[in-house]
């Protein structure tokens, strides 16, 4: 009996097609991780500038 991962109306395509999307997700999670270990990890944490906000007299900043 052969070792069947998915099995319908395409017969030995449908483990074909199932490996091939399974290869591109991995293939894309590598790639994101790969970027991700090259970014540098202080730009990340900081705020951009115009995302923070003037501080006012009736407003006060939260820590």
């Amino acid at each position: 009996m052969p070792f069947l991962l998915a099995h319908g109306a395409l017969g030995s395509w449908d483990e074909v097609i199932f490996l091939s999307i399974g290869a591109i997700f991995l293939v894309m999670m590598g790639i994101s991780w790969l970027r991700s270990r090259s970014e540098d990890p202080d730009e990340l944490d900081a705020p951009a500038p115009e995302a923070t906000p003037e501080v006012s007299d009736t407003r006060f900043k939260l820590d």
